[in-house]
């Protein structure tokens, strides 16, 4: 093993001018004492991961291995033991006679490389890799693959047995286990069990793109599906309607919530898991990546003591981490806020929510009638489907009480002919209306390989009639922390209409949206695609991913 010199990472740091020895002071006086130092100032965004990786790959000489492009010998994975493979967030990548290559996060870690020469007999050689690349590759090869293979190697008898599927230590347990905690681990926001003619496709969406991650035998499919609604308290043997299902569950000390459906297709039943990862949720407006202006308007909505506010957009547009935001802004020991929603999805401590269960007459309609009579100061009801919640929640926005709510419509403005063509009289949208959000999520620029480029004639004359000044275009060119994608993260652009006396009065008249339009833009109102483009000129996302969820005007 080549020894690299004993140099301190900041010290490194401090050399290639990347932090200043006052930085490097007040990391090392405010880190916790176990915390490694590159790991404090990765926290505190003073350097990035990449950075860190790409210092010790030049200094000290250690190379640099992608484990995203790595094909890895699963055989390598008896030669390392699990258990010492993911205290010490390390993996082999390949073996060359008496020589083992291991990537490690820290590959300046002396005491780990000698337990590992010591647990494997190997000669140990170090390469160093992203710590998410490390643990992505840990839960697929040790895990997943592991647990794939005991399935494939066991006869699965043409019924299933009750113990296969509920028994922890069986097989198809731990695989439908594994195949959850890989979609945490890669960040997904959705699992896909897609049914083929041949074989049961395995698919992530992560970041709003939807991944082939792997494919399973046919032979599999049924009790892979079974396990999955027996999970989410579902009738295993209906088959022939969809069903909606819940589960909890923790992955890796994390508390995860997941919503199953399940849709019967000819190849057999599809199901979708939506994983809403409770560590990670979105529950202040400072993380929701407002403008300043957008923050200002919105904030002061919530402000109001009465009236309804809006929030639209498509499905998986982040509407309801808007309206938690909103709610948990809200909370207060002196404010009663009470939800109706269906499906609730995140549990907010302080907050009475209602689950809407149509099949025993509870419907948004019902429950919101209940809650006006529960003293109520703010209301959010978790969509408006038809015309009797709606008026429902426009009159109680009226009696006094601040009402969130969210709407399927492309874009602000169409709300509001939305409402009046359900049969809203104008009047009553007029005199409760505070305001309407619409909203998209745009893929992040990963931090760790952004680079810069000049804009080109297209691309400058596009940003000209939007108004936007850009100097240059800020990509990403792909790197092991965003799986080579170039976008790690998303992040929301917005467009907030703001009712003021003269939209009201709009309202009322029945103006056409173009001039509702028109008036609002000379009071400062941006579309989603102007918000969208300042965040491009900020180097936050890509003129591609803002005009792949947004109209542009």
């Amino acid at each position: 093993m080549k020894r690299a010199t004993r140099k301190r990472i900041g010290d490194l740091l401090i050399e290639s001018n990347i932090i200043t020895e006052e930085q490097l002071e007040d990391a090392l006086k405010n880190k916790s004492r176990e915390e490694k130092i590159g790991d404090y100032l990765i926290k505190q965004r003073l350097i990035t991961e990449q950075q860190l990786i790409q210092l010790l790959e030049v200094q000290l000489g250690i190379p640099r291995i992608h484990l995203s492009q790595q094909t890895i010998d699963p055989d390598l994975t008896h030669i390392l033991p699990k258990e010492l493979a993911k205290r010490a967030n390390i993996m082999p990548v390949r073996k060359n006679g008496h020589k083992l290559l291991i990537a490690m996060s820290d590959p300046m870690d002396y005491f780990i490389i000698e337990e590992v020469r010591m647990a494997t007999g190997y000669q140990i050689e170090t390469g160093i890799a992203a710590k998410d690349d490390i643990f992505r590759a840990i839960t697929k090869y040790y895990d997943l693959q592991e647990s794939m293979e005991e399935v494939i190697h066991d006869s699965l008898p043409a019924d299933i047995e009750d113990d296969q599927i509920t028994d922890d230590d069986s097989p198809i347990v731990r695989l439908v286990n594994q195949i959850i905690a890989n979609g945490v681990a890669q960040q997904a926001s959705d699992i896909h069990f897609d049914p083929q003619d041949t074989e049961l496709k395995i698919r992530y969406r992560v970041d709003g793109i939807l991944r082939n991650d792997r494919s399973v035998p046919k032979n599999m499919q049924n009790i892979i599906i079974a396990r999955v609604k027996i999970m989410g308290n579902l009738n295993i043997t209906e088959n022939r309607v969809p069903q909606d299902g819940r589960i909890k569950t923790v992955v890796n000390h994390r508390p995860i919530d997941i919503r199953l459906s399940t849709l019967p297709t000819i190849y057999g039943e599809k199901i979708v898991m939506r994983i809403l990862d409770l560590g990670n949720a979105l529950n202040d407006l400072d993380r929701l990546g407002f403008s300043d202006e957008n923050y200002k308007k919105f904030h002061s909505m919530l402000e109001k003591p009465n009236g309804i506010i809006l929030i639209t957009g498509p499905t998986g547009s982040g509407k309801s981490s808007t309206l938690y935001a909103g709610l948990n802004y809200l909370n207060d020991e002196e404010v009663n806020i009470i939800t109706v929603e269906d499906p609730v999805e995140y549990q907010l401590e302080g907050i009475n929510q209602i689950q809407v269960r149509e099949e025993v007459g509870l419907t948004f309609a019902v429950g919101l009638r209940s809650i006006l009579r529960q003293d109520p100061d703010v209301i959010m009801v978790g969509e408006i489907r038809d015309i009797e919640t709606a008026q429902i929640a426009i009159r109680s926005s009226l009696t006094g009480h601040l009402v969130l709510s969210t709407l399927h419509t492309n874009n602000a403005i169409e709300s509001i002919s939305r409402l009046i063509d359900m049969g809203i009289e104008t009047f009553l949208l007029s005199s409760s209306l505070l305001g309407i959000m619409a909203q998209r999520l745009v893929r992040q620029v990963c931090r760790d390989c952004k680079t810069t480029r000049m804009p080109l004639e297209h691309e400058v004359k596009y940003f000209a009639k939007y108004g936007v000044a850009m100097d240059v275009i800020i990509e990403g060119k792909g790197c092991p922390s965003c799986n080579d994608s170039g976008y790690r993260g998303r992040l929301a652009i917005h467009e907030i209409l703001s009712i003021d006396d003269t939209i009201k009065t709009q309202i009322l008249n029945k103006e056409n949206p173009g001039v509702i339009r028109q008036y609002a833009k000379s009071q400062g109102y941006k579309t989603l695609v102007e918000d969208g483009l300042e965040k491009v000129a900020s180097g936050l996302t890509t003129i591609e991913e803002v005009l792949r969820v947004a109209t542009s005007d």
